[in-house]
């Protein structure tokens, strides 16, 4: 007889191998196939909803590892939310407007000119889903689990004309306005940007000192005394109309080699500095308060124009002169305070950043070029005190990457100053994971302009505006309601197809245009509004769907982005935030930590580890990561991360192999008749279960993924199932002891598919095909295992048991490094103490050389061995012959080598 084939060995047709690259797209068509995404909501039909509200990904471009990182945490939530109860769908948005996807049919050799924008935009919708449906591909193949065959896209009718509608909400409580202000403007896109399209890069500026000559000084200062301002930005001299000061500074007028100037007193020194004055030299003349100087007036240094002093609280003596250049037309603080002064607002730059006639000599020139013209002209006309140039942090495009410029031009704009303070209330009505986000969108609420929501493009939303004759702005309830309609029935390129007339309700009149002839606003809404109404488009628009949504979930970067447009639209609107739950998470990072780019060569695409590795690696690399920071991925972090898998891999092929002869039904041990060691690591699968379920709920895969690696590593294969080998193997097929295993076995196997299920899916519906006895069709039709009441003075027991384990396997490892010894079977263990708790907790145990995994251990009245962390310890060789089928030592062989437990074993079959 051979005795390893009485051996009950593992059997599981679950290969240890993954295979995943081939394996996951069966899985995934399998999946299609029973329309699982709708089963799962059939199955939780009228139970409360959680509703995860997407955020759009820009249809431009391959999906990269950040669209992962973010789409995987999002398959978490609502893959855990279906699992415990909730009805949980997913729907899938993409952001479809904008200039990125125009530029991009430019470098594909598409000639806009060539055609009608209605044409030119048809390319650009047609361009868009094509982006979608590669994005989506890409989104699927990782395994998210959501609603394909629906997802809501900014380019659908249905959206454009809940969009349109928002809009006349907005409109009709008086929130959208027409004006002329400075607005980030991108001459390399020909548009104004939302501070959330701005990103700021270091730019060479030059930065200069001019003296304006005092043209009347209202008897109180000469008029051969010289105002010094200091400017970043020459271009915008042309611009110039006043001088702002500060009214509570000190003014001085010192005398400079018979010259006098203006400055603040505070900031004398640095003058002299910056502009070389030698100090000993300089003289102070008079002393003026700021306000004292108001209204005198100095002359331009280079137009027939004079330049006005004015105060404003906005001059600091951060740096500078404390004279500010001013020119309303080119900054926000300028602008500001230049209507309380009635100031002209003067902007000679056109939409390509090119002078217009109003800049006189200037004309024609781009204005970045014109610094160092303006510059030979202040020295020509002696103005020109010190020019010098530094490198600073400047705003710039975030598309084109290019610098940006204050530029007034006529804008629409939706009014933050009238919904400020709901939008703050709001926030503080929001919950958030982290402190920080909270008071990162705050601060930017509170601290925001108004917003400027027009855009001189042609793809995207047309702003649903009309022009009578005389000018009159046409923004009534009724003719948006009515353009909301024809979007909804065409899409909104038929505001590009008909005549302005056309788009009006029919028999339409106006007092403004006695003829009947209207023209329609040529603009387009920013962006950030189209996906800032999503909240209706979306969520209120689908009946599945419901608003406010439980959770939004973005990149830290949409805190000025979708986050702020979103609550700011639903707070106009509706008077609630969109959200009742804000969370966020960091950029991906290459494996030092640098952002990746293609010029670095150190971009990692979800395309490539998906074809080497398999999406599940990819969704446990996101478990194993902090996302509320920076997150960081490499080729070796990648298989770091494999190696991991392969331990649970192996751990499931273990368990799976050892339930093959279970039947849950009938061979299942109740828990009190449950041996005290199987309880222990029952006990210990319902804290890990517990803690994951908190874990899940606070969205910490990063807990997880340590304690699950603590709990196959530690408690499983270290200990429970290394000692339950000799059992599981050698007992009788039906023997308590083996069953009494088995039943944990099974509870940590079906335990742990269902816990892994949401971020492993794959694998875990893997496993659960090769699960004997289970009953659903897919282990995302379960639900998790349930929380339950841990015996803590049952596992505090265990837990001081295996410290004195450890022990012993020290011991063990140091007799084999001495040779005493080969594998543990091998020895005989002696053990001392003179700890009463300790001797009294190892003399409750019958079989601890079982549960050291050695042949004999007993315990000693004296020291016989070596001294470890708890106990004294001896090593011995075991007592006796080894038995043939088990591999124990005793001394109580028979004829056939076997041990009596193995004896008894095969006598009854």
């Amino acid at each position: 007889m051979e005795y390893k084939d009485t051996l009950l060995m593992p059997k599981t047709a679950f290969p240890m191998r993954g295979g995943l690259p081939n394996k996951e797209p069966e899985i995934q068509a399998q999946w299609d196939e029973q329309d699982l995404y709708h089963k799962i909501l059939e199955k939780n039909a009228g139970k409360p909803n959680y509703i995860l509200h997407d955020g759009p990904p820009y249809a431009n471009g391959q999906i990269h590892m950040g669209h992962a990182l973010n789409k995987i945490i999002k398959d978490f939530i609502t893959r855990y939310k279906a699992m415990t109860g909730f009805n949980s769908p997913f729907v899938p948005g993409w952001d479809t407007h904008g200039l990125p996807i125009e530029q991009a049919l430019t470098k594909k050799g598409v000639n806009r000119k060539e055609m009608s924008v209605a044409e030119f935009r048809e390319l650009c919708k047609q361009f868009a889903l094509e982006q979608v449906d590669l994005q989506k591909a890409d989104f699927k193949r990782l395994g998210v689990n959501a609603d394909w065959q629906k997802p809501y896209i900014t380019l659908q009718e249905k959206f454009e004309a809940e969009q349109i509608r928002l809009f006349g909400d907005m409109a009709k409580k008086g929130y959208i306005y027409k004006g002329k202000k400075p607005v980030y403007w991108s001459p390399s896109s020909e548009s104004s940007l939302a501070e959330a399209e701005i990103e700021y890069q270091d730019k060479v500026s030059p930065s200069i000192y001019v003296a304006f000559k005092t043209k009347d000084g209202k008897g109180l200062v000469d008029n051969d005394v010289k105002f010094v301002i200091w400017t970043t930005t020459p271009w915008t001299l042309p611009a110039n109309v006043a001088i702002a000061l500060n009214p509570a500074l000190d003014y001085v007028q010192v005398n400079v080699a018979g010259e006098s100037f203006i400055v603040a007193q505070v900031l004398l020194d640095n003058v002299c500095d910056a502009v070389g004055w030698d100090k000993d030299s300089v003289t102070i003349d008079k002393t003026f308060k700021g306000e004292a100087l108001e209204h005198i007036t100095a002359q331009h240094p280079f137009l027939d124009r004079e330049s006005l002093i004015i105060l404003g609280d906005h001059v600091t003596t951060d740096a500078g002169t404390g004279c500010v250049h001013t020119a309303p037309g080119h900054g926000e603080d300028d602008f500001i305070v230049g209507q309380k002064y009635d100031l002209p607002v003067i902007s000679p730059v056109d939409d390509k950043g090119v002078f217009t006639e109003e800049a006189g000599e200037f004309a024609g020139v781009y204005y970045d070029k014109a610094n160092k013209l303006i510059t030979e002209k202040l020295t020509e006309v002696g103005a020109l005190l010190k020019l010098e140039f530094f490198t600073h942090s400047y705003p710039h495009d975030w598309r084109t990457k290019k610098p940006v410029i204050f530029r007034a031009t006529p804008q629409w704009f939706a009014s933050i100053n009238k919904v400020r303070q709901d939008i703050l209330d709001a926030i503080d009505e929001t919950a958030f994971k982290v402190d920080w986000g909270k008071t990162r969108i705050y601060n930017m609420i509170r601290d925001r302009g108004d917003w400027v929501i027009s855009r001189q493009r042609a793809w995207g939303v047309p702003l649903p505006v009309f022009y009578a004759e005389n000018g009159d702005i046409i923004m009534e309830e009724a003719t948006i309601e009515h353009v909301a309609q024809l979007f909804e029935q065409f899409g909104s390129n038929v505001w590009y197809e008909r005549e302005s007339k056309d788009l009006l309700p029919e028999g339409y009149t106006h007092s403004g245009s006695p003829n009947g002839e209207f023209t329609k606003e040529t603009d387009i809404m920013d962006v950030w509004f189209d996906s800032g109404s999503s909240h209706r488009g979306v969520l209120e628009a689908r009946p599945e769907l419901s608003f406010p949504a439980d959770l939004y979930f973005e990149g830290s970067d949409q805190y000025r982005g979708w986050f702020n447009s979103s609550i700011t639209t639903a707070v106009a609107t509706r008077g609630k935030s969109p959200y009742k739950k804000l969370l966020s998470h960091g950029f991906v990072m290459d494996g030092e930590g640098r952002k990746m780019s293609k010029s670095l060569g150190n971009t990692i695409l979800p395309e490539k580890v998906v074809k080497q590795m398999g999406a599940d690696i990819i969704r446990l690399w996101v478990m194993s990561v902090d996302y509320l920071a920076d997150v960081r991925i490499s080729d070796d972090i990648l298989k770091q991360v494999s190696e991991v898998y392969r331990k649970i891999r192996n751990t499931f092929r273990f368990l799976l192999g050892n339930v093959a002869d279970f039947n849950p039904e009938t061979d299942a041990v109740a828990y009190d008749d449950l041996t005290e060691v199987d309880q222990y690591m029952l006990n210990r699968l319902y804290a890990f279960v517990n803690q994951a379920h908190g874990h899940f709920e606070n969205h910490d895969y990063l807990f997880i993924y340590q304690e699950l690696q603590n709990f196959i590593n530690v408690e499983l294969s270290n200990f429970y199932l290394d000692y339950g080998k000799d059992i599981l193997y050698i007992e009788g097929r039906h023997a308590h002891v083996r069953r009494s295993m088995q039943t944990v076995i099974y509870e940590v196997l079906t335990s742990l598919i269902r816990l892994l299920a949401p971020v492993l899916p794959h694998t875990a519906e893997e496993v659960w095909s090769h699960t004997p006895h289970v009953t659903e069709e897919s282990v995302h039709l379960t639900n998790m295992p349930e929380t339950t009441e841990v015996d803590t003075a049952l596992v505090e027991k265990w837990e001081r048991f295996l410290e004195l384990r450890d022990d012993v396997l020290k011991a063990l490892e140091d007799a084999r490094h001495e040779k005493v010894i080969g594998k543990s079977l091998e020895a005989k263990v002696q053990i001392f103490t003179d700890n009463a708790e300790d001797k009294a907790l190892l003399e409750s145990f019958d079989n601890l050389n079982q549960l050291f995994i050695t042949s004999q251990a007993e315990l000693t009245a004296d020291q016989a061995g070596k001294d470890y962390d708890f106990l004294n310890v001896a090593v011995a060789k075991a007592d006796g012959e080894k038995c043939e089928r088990c591999w124990n030592y005793t001394t109580e062989l028979n004829d056939e080598k076997l041990c009596p437990r193995c004896q008894s074993v095969l006598q009854a079959g």
